[in-house]
């Protein structure tokens, strides 16, 4: 049984001694399972209900509620004792009955242990990663490809439809000034062979002489425009930009088990401008300032939306909104989420409002999810100066250190260099999402490839025990006994009940953070355990197979949990 559905079992009984006192309180069960708290110390119970928070509705002393109260739990499920203590109602867990449920309701329920059933029927749209084409792929575009899919597993984890598309950077005077240093110091076999570093090489290039003859910058913006007319030219070599961009991103991808269902950037939105500024004109939400279209946003307490500029040409304000709409018509979305960095909060805010001015009733569905900056080792990322930590070397230098450890200690394991990729990618994400995500992140690359204390390395080990254990077993024996288990046992199954609440708290705030802490405790837990108890070598087989099972249980969570940040199982290392 899951801490979850503990709550809601003891809140059921709770309800009726409420409604003994007083029936006209209006509480609901939910309302009470909302109340339960932990206390600080065991000692003090395993789960706690503060009864100051029903004082006003029932007009008495907290502890004389707690009193009454405490006879309501006598015949409830899994309680050994309820304790007064002031104004708290302190409940014991019978440790053996919990064990044995929380062990076999996992074992039955395998990978399915602690999905959730809101998003059932609904579809939801996320939009992140969104790399700028022609670009590299580097560690600031971390933040929103990682929280983006861990934010979509959690969605699908709680049963949506979830579609994930990656709304490519590909559209913008850039291309003018790619393809005006193509043009100039580039040539076909170069960039075939070098890919996106040797685009990249020509951006710097360009940036570098536009210093010395600002004329470049006027003959770039002539390329996009002329790309904007449809000059096929231009077309195919934006086309070309576009592929060798791709196929760089999708390898970084793989190698964070990401795929998205669609790549539609901003030129996809391009021609579908025209209808969104004639409904802005229809809804009379727009005006003309010094040639631009805009709608004014003083009344909300924002800068002007700019939809239009005063050449005619259109802003990502209104490709966004177009984005949104086309969204909506295909995918009929409950949610819209957008994650990117909380330097474009007031971006989203504006256009957001904007949608709602347009009349349109679900402009509440479209949501932003920001995130904090990220710098190396204190200094800015910056493209056209190629001050940048890329993924791919970054991704290289921590598979590089894990092969090492490996060749070390167990340099007979099977697939080793995939190991290896997947523990030392796994370290980065696991130290990135270990976050805050609104905090600002300062990556200093030995912490980041740090594989001491409470790392993404310390969770793939305890996995890969788990699995060893399990493999050693031979599966898991039917003649379990739950009598007489051990503090280490009913400890690890309370943190495995809680799966379901973390997975729960990370939907609701959008915050990965709560899965990687939540992994951590399993693996405190279980590690705890594994050192306290013997398992294998238990003499009492009744005991070992509870021991197998509970492993095995750990070994489930710990998976489910994996998947949730972009993290891979790891069965050896």
């Amino acid at each position: 049984m899951s801490i979850i559905d503990l709550r809601h079992s003891l809140a059921e009984a709770l309800k009726c001694g409420v409604d003994s006192i007083n029936p006209d309180t209006g509480l609901t069960v939910d309302d009470i399972a909302e109340m339960f708290e932990y206390p600080p110390d065991d000692k003090m119970g395993d789960i706690a209900l503060p009864c100051f928070k029903f004082s006003k509705t029932l007009r008495k002393a907290p502890p004389m509620i707690a009193s009454e109260l405490s006879a309501s739990l006598n015949e409830a499920k899994l309680v050994k004792e309820a304790q007064v203590a002031g104004g708290y109602l302190n409940i014991f867990i019978d440790r053996d009955a919990f064990v044995k449920e929380q062990t076999e309701e996992i074992t039955e329920k395998g990978e399915s242990y602690g999905r959730l059933t809101m998003g059932e029927g609904k579809t939801v749209v996320l939009d992140y990663s969104s790399p700028n084409v022609a670009k590299p792929f580097h560690i600031g575009h971390l933040g929103t490809t990682v929280i983006g899919h861990s934010i979509k597993m959690l969605h699908e984890f709680a049963g949506y439809k979830c579609v994930g598309v990656n709304h490519l950077g590909d559209w913008g005077t850039q291309f003018g000034k790619l393809i005006v240093a193509y043009r100039k110091w580039g040539n076909r076999e170069e960039i075939e062979n070098g890919g996106i570093d040797a685009l990249v090489a020509l951006y710097v290039k360009f940036h570098e002489e536009a210093e010395k003859d600002t004329a470049l910058e006027d003959e770039a913006r002539a390329e996009f425009t002329a790309l904007e007319a449809g000059k096929e030219e231009n077309l195919e070599l934006w086309r070309w930009f576009i592929d060798i961009s791709i196929e760089e991103y999708k390898k970084t991808y793989a190698q964070l088990g990401i795929e998205f269902d669609s790549y539609a950037g901003e030129s996809f939105y391009y021609d579908k401008c025209a209808p969104v500024l004639d409904a802005l004109a229809k809804a009379k939400i727009t005006k003309i300032d010094q040639g631009a279209t805009i709608v004014d946003l003083a009344e909300y307490n924002m800068p002007p939306c700019l939809v239009l500029k005063s050449d005619g040409s259109t802003i990502y304000a209104t490709r966004d909104i177009a984005a949104a709409l086309y969204r909506k018509e295909t995918y009929d979305f409950e949610k819209c989420i957008y994650v990117t960095s909380a330097g474009q909060s007031l971006h989203f805010a504006q256009w957001f409002k904007v949608v709602e001015l347009m009349g349109y009733e679900w402009y509440n569905k479209l949501s932003h999810i920001p995130y904090g900056t990220v710098s190396i080792d204190g200094a800015k990322l910056a493209t056209r100066t190629g001050n940048v930590v890329l993924l791919k070397d970054l991704f290289a230098q921590a598979t590089e250190k894990v092969l090492g450890i490996i060749n070390e200690k167990n340099p007979e394991l099977a697939n080793k260099e995939e190991t290896a990729e997947a523990v030392g990618v796994g370290a980065i994400v696991f130290h990135y999402l270990s976050n805050n995500r609104i905090k600002d992140i300062n990556f200093k690359l030995d912490d980041v490839l740090k594989f001491d204390g409470n790392t993404g390395p310390y969770a793939q080990y305890t996995y890969a025990r788990s699995s060893s254990l399990l493999e050693k077993a031979g599966g898991i024996p039917g003649n379990s006994s739950y009598e007489n288990c051990t503090e280490e046992e009913f400890q690890l199954s309370k943190t495995l009940s809680k799966f379901p609440e973390a997975v729960t708290s990370a939907l609701e705030s959008s915050e990965p953070m709560m899965i990687t802490r939540y992994i951590l405790d399993v693996c405190t837990a279980f590690n705890r355990f594994y050192h306290e108890c013997q398992i294998l070598s238990c003499e009492d087989e009744a005991v070992r197979a509870r021991r197998i099972a509970l492993t095995s249980a750990v070994h489930t969570v710990l998976g489910s949990a994996f998947g949730l940040i972009c993290m891979k199982k790891t069965e050896k290392i």
